[in-house]
């Protein structure tokens, strides 16, 4: 599997996979980011709403625009969200098609690590943002605290060792807090700040945490979806012996996402 077979275009198969947990990070960034209502917002990579129905959930927003490369994910984000003060297109996150200065925010969601160019996304992020707006985004937290993978690739690692050349945890360098700050420094941002948001990702039984793997949408489910059936469930009964079970079935394993904001000057 390389990163250009990583799909990311089944949005029902996505949100039971990181979806879901995206929606719990996505009220701490917003209770960090505080701020007001009336604002204008833009979700970079918007995927399948989370973050765009969140902020019209926690704040009264006077318009929210989203885009994503997606054409399924911008079906779904628009459907899920269902308000008159939310738009969303198909574009990329490198070169945004919108005019300078447009919005009081522009914010992403687990998307700076899967773009081609790090440095133009958030430098178009800045360019469309107000002076004294702000700039601002989470990632998950790969190498380290983002459990539900780690567990998955370091499992992957014992059977197979060049699995750890796919690892996200390895590939995804911009996922930490030194390079989120010198990316958005160098991006001519203002008052930068980088903090962990740290939640609880727990799964009803083994079948909750494994099914998820199997729907090929991103980098460890195009891995599993890779092995031949005999592998795919050697790699299934590794995890389910080696993953912290409760006597009742339940999963109890925990996520970081690094989320970090800039001011536009």
């Amino acid at each position: 599997m390389t990163s250009a077979s990583i799909a990311w275009s089944a949005s029902d198969r996505y949100e039971p996979y990181v979806g879901r947990w995206s929606r719990v990070v996505a009220s701490e960034f917003l209770d960090w980011l505080a701020l007001g209502d009336g604002l204008a917002w833009l979700d970079v990579g918007c995927g399948t709403g989370a973050l765009a129905h969140t902020i019209l959930e926690r704040r009264a927003p006077r318009a929210v625009a989203g885009l994503d490369r997606s054409m399924d994910y911008v079906a779904a984000a628009r459907d899920r969200t269902g308000n008159a003060r939310a738009s969303f297109l198909v574009a990329d996150a490198c070169r945004l098609p919108l005019p300078d200065e447009r919005f009081d925010v522009a914010a992403s969601a687990l998307v700076l690590n899967f773009v081609s160019d790090p440095r133009a996304m958030v430098a178009g992020m800045s360019r469309v943002v107000r002076s004294g707006g702000t700039v601002a985004l989470y990632v998950w937290d790969y190498g380290e605290h983002m459990e539900l993978m780690r567990w998955l690739w370091d499992t992957a690692a014992e059977m197979d060792p060049a699995a750890a050349e796919l690892d996200e945890g390895r590939r995804f360098t911009v996922c930490a807090p030194d390079p989120l700050f010198l990316l958005f420094a160098r991006c001519g941002l203002s008052e930068v700040e980088v903090r962990p948001i740290d939640v609880a990702t727990p799964f009803r039984d083994f079948d909750d945490y494994w099914i998820p793997f199997l729907g090929g949408q991103g980098p460890a489910p195009g891995y599993v979806m890779s092995l031949d059936e005999q592998r795919r469930t050697e790699l299934r009964e590794r995890l389910r012996r080696a993953l912290p079970t409760k006597p009742d079935g339940s999963i109890a394993l925990s996520a970081r996402a690094w989320a970090v904001k800039g001011r536009v000057e």
